[in-house]
């Protein structure tokens, strides 16, 4: 019915003022003011990693009020729209006034999203590591889906992939994939996908043709901005450097461009190896040990903090995060919160926004109840 869409308009409005005081308040306002201002200096570039991460805050919080600026202008085309409907009793407005509802939905969800942002490194961009589980062909393969999953899925928000290193499994699939997703709240949003993925289908490389259950595990880690510093000593880390390869361990290049870096305190190893360039990979390899020292840290800080707290339960690092079923039905299902999808080759395809939105979603509830 016409008349029913006007509470849900309602609701629009109502988490558009909410917006309004997180993202385009006078504060907010005031702030891109001041770093825009400072973006005159004339000595502003002397330092050039502070001036882009000026211009960083500066970029988002404009993009954030230009963002909620066309909201306001929709909402209220919306309204108007609504209103002629209902004046005329004019089922086919009634349907573009429904048609309209639905993207402006998507539209407010989408800038709800950057408020649940609260990490300083939530803005950056993201490392992901995916590493297959026990199962040998199977979980190579599953490694080589997941991945290709999220390249799907950056394609469909606009970001970008770097592949680091991503050497082809022993028939099929991955032995791992490393890269990092460049895009606006790339680290934030990809939170979501930390844990262990759990795939049941019937084995491509079984002659019986028998269901397999799959496992690979999921990392994710903020790129570092200049500004944090990691403590990192030139005598704890060993490069090697050699020959990248490729499926069943034939060289690609002809110069020794792959690089690997060994810090010995940690035990961590790093390895690049898709540019041709041995700079360029040394420069990606010590990115990622530093992302990785660094969240070792904060992991011990935050265990430090757990343990003064007292046990919790909670959802752990490395824990199985979502189910993909394909066989003997389809089913995507992430088992923090609920959320679930019949059609699993379209998630598999990239569309996974409904369950990185309702896992930020069930986030902040959880964090407004602690």
């Amino acid at each position: 019915m016409l008349e029913n869409r006007a509470s849900e308009i309602h609701e629009l409005k109502q988490r558009q003022h909410y917006l309004a005081g997180q993202l385009a308040s006078d504060k907010k306002r005031a702030e891109l003011t001041e770093l825009e201002n400072l973006s005159t200096n004339p000595n502003f570039w002397d330092d050039q990693s502070a001036a882009q991460n000026v211009m960083g805050k500066a970029s988002a919080i404009r993009e954030a009020i230009e963002s909620y600026e066309r909201l306001s202008a929709d909402i209220e085309d919306l309204e108007v729209a609504h209103e002629l409907a209902l004046d005329g009793d004019d089922i086919e407005m009634g349907a573009e006034v429904d048609a309209a509802l639905k993207k402006i939905d998507t539209q407010v969800t989408e800038l709800e999203i950057l408020t649940w942002f609260d990490d300083e490194l939530d803005s950056e961009d993201a490392i992901i590591t995916i590493t297959p589980g026990q199962g040998g062909l199977e979980a190579q393969d599953w490694t080589g889906m997941l991945f290709r999953m999220y390249q799907k899925y950056a394609d469909r928000r606009g970001w970008k992939i770097t592949v680091h290193d991503a050497p082809a499994g022993e028939a099929i699939g991955l032995d791992r994939a490393v890269f990092t997703v460049s895009g606006m709240n790339a680290y934030g949003m990809l939170r979501s996908e930390v844990g262990t993925h759990r795939l049941v289908r019937i084995s491509p490389t079984d002659i019986k043709k028998r269901r397999q259950t799959t496992f690979a595990g999921v990392s994710v880690l903020p790129v570092l901005p200049d500004d944090i510093e990691v403590d990192l000593k030139d005598e704890d880390i060993r490069i090697d450097v050699f020959r990248s390869s490729g499926p069943g361990g034939q060289s690609v290049n002809t110069t020794d461009s792959a690089v690997r870096i060994t810090h010995g305190p940690s035990g961590i190893v790093v390895t690049c190896q898709n540019e041709k360039s041995q700079l360029k990979n040394k420069e990606s390899a010590m990115s990622i040990l530093k992302a990785r020292l660094y969240e070792e840290e904060k992991a011990k800080r935050d265990a430090e903090l757990e343990e003064l707290r007292g046990p919790k339960t909670d959802i752990a690092w490395g824990s199985q995060i979502r189910n993909y079923v394909l066989y003997p039905f389809q089913m995507v299902k992430d088992v923090r919160t609920g959320t679930e999808r019949g059609n699993a080759q379209a998630v598999l395809d990239g569309d996974l926004d409904d369950f990185v939105i309702s896992y930020h979603q069930w986030r902040a509830q959880q964090l407004n109840e602690d």
